[in-house]
């Protein structure tokens, strides 16, 4: 059984450094819920310093809430703004010698695009225009997932084992009880359970390609080193996309 264990980075939310040996993949924030030229610089270099696999992670225009205010934009401009900041990434990791191996929306962007099928085609397309190499991350079993595969994409299906889901397979609203799981040793236990059993989105059960941990949780850098302990206890081999 393997695995890719990937985490939003380039946030500044000061764990990068601590988490990056722990992982395979790096989202990295693009300019619009977070980062800046700068910040993805740094935090390309720090991927590539420990051969941890680089992704674009785009987001709505929207730094004040984070990127996790949902938004209704025409396809055409959805499309323009996820292949803007695509570019961005891409043409920082261009100068620091590495690619771009993967894209994977932020915060209310990737919850809307699970459902919201036009939205996801327009993010699938975005990426296709960018390059038909590059792996689209999504909710396992999620529309986004399906408009990857529907557009000749590779996909990555995606599971959070430090968030709770809802009955239907989607991730439960941050504001509710419970829907954060912060530590570290419940984190890891649900990683395995995630593996092993998959997860139900409506009424397929859908086996994970990658699982994320949140660099902004404040408990990050301790869910990451503990979470590649029990994994490799479990059998279970983490490895890149």
């Amino acid at each position: 059984m393997k695995i890719d264990l990937n985490c939003d980075l380039g946030e500044s939310a000061g764990n990068d450094e601590a988490i990056m040996p722990y992982i395979t993949s790096a989202n990295i924030a693009c300019g619009f819920h977070a980062g800046d030229a700068s910040v993805m610089q740094v935090t390309v270099r720090l991927a590539k310093q420990y051969g941890v696999n680089i992704g674009a992670h785009p987001s709505w225009n929207d730094r004040q809430n984070f990127g996790r205010l949902e938004m209704n934009v025409p396809a055409e401009e959805v499309e323009a703004i996820i292949f803007q900041q695509i570019s961005a990434l891409a043409e920082i990791a261009k100068v620091e010698g590495v690619a771009l191996t993967h894209v994977k929306p932020h915060g209310a962007l990737y919850n809307q695009a699970a459902t919201d099928r036009g939205l996801a085609d327009a993010i699938a397309r975005a990426v296709k225009r960018f390059s038909v190499d590059l792996i689209l991350v999504g909710l396992a079993g999620s529309g986004l997932c399906e408009a990857g595969i529907e557009g000749g994409l590779k996909v990555a299906g995606e599971g959070f084992p430090d968030r709770a889901y809802n009955p239907d397979g989607t991730l439960m609203s941050r504001s509710k009880p419970g829907a954060l799981i912060e530590f570290p040793e419940e984190v890891a236990n649900n990683a395995v359970t995630l593996i092993k059993e998959g997860i139900l989105f409506g009424e397929k059960r859908m086996q994970l390609d990658t699982i994320c941990l949140h660099g902004d949780n404040k408990r990050a850098a301790e869910n990451a080193i503990l979470l590649r302990e029990v994994l490799t206890k479990n059998g279970i081999e983490i490895m890149s996309l």
